[in-house]
């Protein structure tokens, strides 16, 4: 008889055991859920970049959370200047901010006159320098 009550304490347990198994990974589930739809519903700010030596003096506007900028035709911003390497530098908005970092380019990035060393934020107004280029940065703001 003890043997029996033994068992069907076993059992229980362990159904009590797979039902908070059950329902802490539904909880992650719900929670993974919740945090992929703020990601897709969070708008990116247009980044509007605009190079000063261009002649036309076109402004190129992109809305995609990473940029390359740098020679080659394959970049986002190609920049044509022997002095700019291949991949130069790298625009990205994370953290609710756009963000640039170099790509460890051989003559290296510059933002606002100052070395960019590491991932750097940049706000609306402020001049990249890769090479011998400025590019203008412009930002949307949300109102």
């Amino acid at each position: 008889m003890l043997a029996i009550l033994i068992l069907i304490l076993r059992y229980l347990l362990m159904i009590l055991l797979y039902l908070f198994l059950g329902w802490a990974i539904y909880t992650l589930w719900r929670d993974l859920r919740f945090q992929s739809q703020v990601v897709t519903t969070q708008k990116i700010p247009r980044i509007t970049l605009t190079l000063e030596s261009d002649v036309d003096n076109s402004p190129r506007v992109f809305n995609k959370p990473e940029l390359i900028l740098g020679r080659d035709p394959e970049c986002d911003l190609c920049v044509p200047d022997e002095v700019v390497s291949s991949r130069h530098a790298r625009l990205i908005y994370r953290y609710m901010q756009w963000w640039v970092e170099d790509l460890q380019s051989t003559n290296g990035t510059f933002l606002n006159d100052q070395r960019v060393e590491t991932a750097t934020v940049i706000i609306k107004g402020d001049e990249l320098r890769i090479g011998r280029q400025i590019v203008l940065i412009d930002i949307e703001t949300f109102e």
